[in-house]
């Protein structure tokens, strides 16, 4: 692996990085993509897991900067959702270090196929009011907590949770949720890639480079998801994104 990419790489990265930008701020899974690629390209699995965190951090920038700028900004309550799920996430990577790759799989599927239900169970009738702190149950918060504790213990897909438990418990529409969602993992990754480079597992060149690529993709996403379709695009891409993830651990 050298220090720098070639040409023929850093295009494939801006590219791919793209794609899983589009998908990571509309749903989730972009990683699906971005890690093998990462690692195809010659980074150790480690040095990949912390090289991706760069991009997910700009692309996540990205999007809340898109979001503010179009009207659509609501730091305070997302703030309030972070810190649950910050907490869990230290939870949930001691509990990732207990146990097995067999584990981390089948709970990964089931989690996977439970989110794929709900999101096809009848729309919850959705409140008109605007959203405020005092929505914010404890129910809530525990939710938060618990998708924390899944993102540090596995981290694929948990903006799916985010995005199901949301719509569900909040009953705002899912473009709205998306909102909440690109805050909310921006703050949950700092911490995890701060780790990362303290350890010296992230490539800057390859990352900044994914970036680009995920910052246009989520520049691109944000323009659909506030648009009078955008609702309709999160629910099918979600969608999509649980059966991919599904098909990609059963046939190995």
């Amino acid at each position: 692996m050298t220090a720098f990419p070639s040409l023929y790489d850093a295009l494939a990265l801006i590219a791919i990085g793209g794609l899983a930008g589009f998908i990571n701020v509309l749903s989730a899974g972009g990683s699906m993509l971005t890690l093998p690629l990462l690692m195809f390209l010659g980074l150790p699995a480690q040095v990949a897991n912390g090289t991706n965190r760069v991009s997910i951090v700009f692309q996540s920038l990205s999007a809340v900067g898109n979001f503010r700028r179009a009207g659509a900004s609501q730091v305070g309550l997302s703030l309030r959702l972070a810190v649950p799920s910050v907490i869990g996430s230290l939870l949930g990577v001691w509990l990732a270090l207990q146990v097995s790759d067999a584990l981390f799989e089948a709970v990964l599927v089931t989690v996977m196929a439970a989110s794929a239900l709900m999101m096809l169970l009848p729309q919850p009738q959705l409140e008109t009011r605007p959203l405020t702190r005092e929505r914010l149950t404890p129910l809530v918060y525990l939710a938060m907590f618990a998708i924390g504790i899944y993102g540090g213990f596995i981290q694929v897909g948990v903006g799916v949770l985010f995005i199901v438990v949301l719509y569900r418990l909040l009953k705002i529409d899912l473009a709205q949720v998306n909102v909440f969602k690109v805050f909310i993992i921006l703050i949950y990754t700092l911490p995890a890639l701060a780790l990362f480079l303290y350890h010296d597992q992230v490539r800057w060149s390859y990352g900044l480079l994914l970036a680009v690529g995920s910052m246009s993709g989520a520049w691109l996403a944000v323009r659909v998801n506030m648009g009078p379709r955008g609702a309709l695009w999160v629910r099918w891409l979600t969608l999509a994104v649980i059966g991919a993830i599904i098909v990609r651990l059963v046939v190995g």
